[in-house]
């Protein structure tokens, strides 16, 4: 089950389809690595992900996602998501990348986090990022690092 909580309305004023977008990324991140279970994604704005980060995380500032893992539970509930308009807009836009598309590429990033999967070593981003690549060309989204690699394939 993939429950969307809208908390701001820019989310689905800007993009109608916000829920099915989101609903789409997820099923696609949770097939690509065979794992069930329940998510909870939270659309809301940079002050509420300003709070949600400075209280877990220890940083004050807003982020794009956040991904919260749950502990293993007899619901199993694989975790909770938030996502900041403010920034996710600003960097679709500075990256001139469709909003439902870095929409889309957040929520699949999210959802590899709840199930395990990191980017805090070279070799962990690399397959983090491979599996993002693979869901999001599943929805017809292109590869949302191909901007920050030159022609000779390393990153800007």
């Amino acid at each position: 089950m993939i429950d969307i909580e809208i908390e701001d309305d820019r989310w689905t004023a800007a993009l109608p389809e916000a829920q099915a977008l989101v609903e789409a990324a997820a099923r696609a991140a949770l097939a690509g690595t065979q794992r069930t279970g329940g998510i909870v994604v939270l659309l809301t704005d940079d002050a509420a992900q300003h709070a949600l980060n400075l209280q877990f995380r220890g940083k004050d500032s807003s982020t794009n996602v956040l991904s919260f893992p749950a502990p293993e539970n007899p619901e199993d509930h694989l975790g909770d998501i938030s996502l900041a308009y403010e920034v996710c807009a600003a960097e679709a836009r500075d990256q001139a990348k469709p909003f439902a598309h870095h929409l889309q590429h957040l929520v699949a990033h999210g959802v590899l986090h709840l199930v395990g999967y990191d980017h805090e070593t070279d070799a962990e981003a690399l397959e983090m990022e491979g599996l993002e690549r693979e869901v999001l060309a599943g929805l017809g989204v292109p590869d949302p690092y191909a901007a920050e690699r030159g022609d000779d394939g390393e990153f800007r």
